[in-house]
């Protein structure tokens, strides 16, 4: 891969000129080599519990090796919150305050074509210069050709415009990152995953992360509960989106400004 998408170290003017021009950018060494373990080691018990509830719901077509909504509160996912990995450049992106829209991981074995191996743009909405949703990959196992590192086609997030499948793959970039990798990238860019032919899984944390008035894929807040909140950082209250809930009642909309569901600085 050119090294113009590819930093050890980073600075904000760096992920300025990347994103305008080509929509995404990867940064090295982001992640400790244990943390990444831990990662994995949960994983194994998110997928078996996830995989029984598409079994049981009838859409596990391909879908084996999606987990999606991962953050609870016994597995990784509040320690890799708390690290703010890349929030300056979150911040700069989205303009300010922002929460997490989705948490959620890939599991991509050879032979199997889960639904992210298709290509595609995460919103379908195309609005080129109102940045409402910033995507992120966490690397968990090396990427590279043999094992499907993500395609991105370079400036496609400039167009509202779906590339010719041929024209897409013949031109497309490939996300080959060692493992304990960030891949940040701008939500309107065209990709997908490639094709594992390895006998070893790549595997992968996705995240998205949006303004704070932008809905949730789900009520983060309400599922880990309201009482939870007292036990975490302000950093954490934010980007799980305590600041910017939905009150459900009278009572918890007739609130003082402290106490207020939805806050002010919120956008």
């Amino acid at each position: 891969m050119e090294n113009k998408f590819i930093y050890d170290e980073r600075t904000l003017d760096d992920f300025k000129d990347a994103m305008d021009d080509y929509g995404w950018v990867v940064y090295t060494n982001a992640l400790e080599p244990d943390f990444v373990d831990q990662i994995n080691d949960d994983l194994i018990v998110a997928h078996q519990y996830r995989r029984r509830i598409q079994e049981k719901n009838g859409i596990s077509a391909n879908m084996d090796g999606t987990l999606h909504h991962l953050l609870e509160r016994e597995n990784f996912a509040l320690r890799f919150l708390e690290k703010m990995y890349c929030n300056d450049e979150i911040s700069y992106f989205l303009s300010g305050n922002y929460i997490l829209n989705g948490i959620n991981a890939v599991i991509h074995v050879k032979q199997a074509h889960p639904y992210l191996s298709n290509m595609h743009r995460d919103v379908r909405t195309f609005m080129k210069d109102t940045k409402l949703l910033v995507q992120m990959i966490v690397t968990l196992d090396d990427f590279t050709v043999e094992n499907g590192a993500t395609y991105f086609l370079s400036g496609s997030h400039k167009a509202d415009l779906r590339p010719d499948e041929n024209y897409f793959y013949g031109h497309a970039n490939r996300a080959v990152a060692p493992k304990g990798s960030v891949i940040i990238f701008n939500s309107n860019i065209w990709h997908a995953a490639g094709e594992n032919t390895t006998a070893a899984p790549r595997r992968a944390l996705t995240l998205g992360f949006t303004r704070p008035f932008f809905k949730q894929q789900m009520d983060y807040p309400r599922f880990l509960g309201y009482d939870f909140v007292a036990g975490l950082s302000p950093s954490l209250r934010q980007v799980i989106g305590y600041n910017a809930r939905t009150p459900e009642n009278l009572d918890e909309y007739y609130q003082p400004p402290h106490l207020r569901m939805y806050q002010r600085d919120q956008g």
